[in-house]
């Protein structure tokens, strides 16, 4: 290379004695242009393009970091979604767990409370069986002791005779007390209630 610069300065130093200009041979002023050029492309690769490189390499792997972050935060938030959605279907699955369960107590204290009206029920109508039969056998001495004075003074006025004898007239209201209930029971009997 050197050799041909040397002889193109050579054939130009001939060219400018002989008179003749050739454009194809550099003259003065392109050696001092390709010097300056020269001065700056080294100036520019020495100290403006090497900052240059470094910024565009830091700005390149600060936009690969965000990229890596969005990433990485798209990630977490499909994470957290899918998450979300499984606490979602759980706590679904829960409240119909305790739908169901309260259902299921709602039932059971229907049933107990009806199985308690049962119970009260029963008490109820037992103490009923029980104060009419005790008003019936109270209804019952008391009517005996009135039926007994009734038919001996009805006896004795059919019969023309006083019937002041106890024994006696005991005997006419037992005989006429027990046709009653016989009476009284062969009623119920054809009308199928009990006693």
């Amino acid at each position: 290379m050197h050799s041909l610069i040397t002889s193109l300065v050579v054939s130009a130093a001939e060219d400018e004695e002989g008179g003749t200009s050739n454009f194809l041979v550099p003259n003065a002023t392109f050696f001092v242009e390709l010097a300056a050029f020269a001065i700056m492309f080294w100036i520019l690769a020495k100290y403006v393009i090497p900052p240059i490189n470094k910024a565009m390499t830091a700005r390149q792997d600060a936009i690969r970091q965000e990229f890596a972050e969005a990433e990485e935060a798209k990630k977490q938030a499909n994470e957290a979604e899918a998450q979300f959605k499984a606490q979602i279907a759980d706590a679904r699955k829960e409240a119909a767990r305790i739908r169901e369960e309260a259902h299921e107590q709602g039932k059971q204290i229907v049933e107990e409370a009806k199985a308690q009206a049962l119970v009260e029920q029963q008490k109820v109508k037992d103490q009923a069986q029980a104060q009419i039969q005790a008003e019936r056998q109270q209804a019952l001495t008391s009517l005996r002791a009135e039926v007994g004075t009734l038919a001996t003074s009805l006896a004795g006025r059919i019969v023309g005779e006083a019937l002041e004898d106890d024994e006696r007239s005991g005997r006419v209201v037992d005989r006429f007390l027990a046709d009653l209930e016989s009476l009284e029971t062969s009623e119920q009997a054809r009308n199928g209630a009990p006693s």
